[in-house]
């Protein structure tokens, strides 16, 4: 019988703290636009909700996808 031993690595394919404060700073200017897009909504013009929810979903879009992310759950 064999035992297992577990040493605290980092994985490979984690973002460094700078691409991760850029990253999060960019998602956060994502977010923010979008809120401040509704400030120009009224009954007579949809498209700043259009722009509210196009760049909401990017905001929440890229990181889960295109950065990879989406499947960090289980590290520790």
């Amino acid at each position: 019988m064999s035992s297992k031993t577990t040493t605290a690595t980092t994985p490979q394919n984690e973002n460094s703290l700078g691409s991760s404060i850029i990253l999060f700073a960019l998602m956060m200017v994502l977010f923010l636009a979008s809120i401040y897009s509704l400030s120009f909504l009224t009954l007579g013009n949809p498209w700043p909700m259009a722009a509210c929810l196009g760049l909401f979903a990017l905001a929440f879009w890229i990181p889960q996808t295109i950065t990879g992310r989406s499947d960090s759950a289980g590290e520790f």
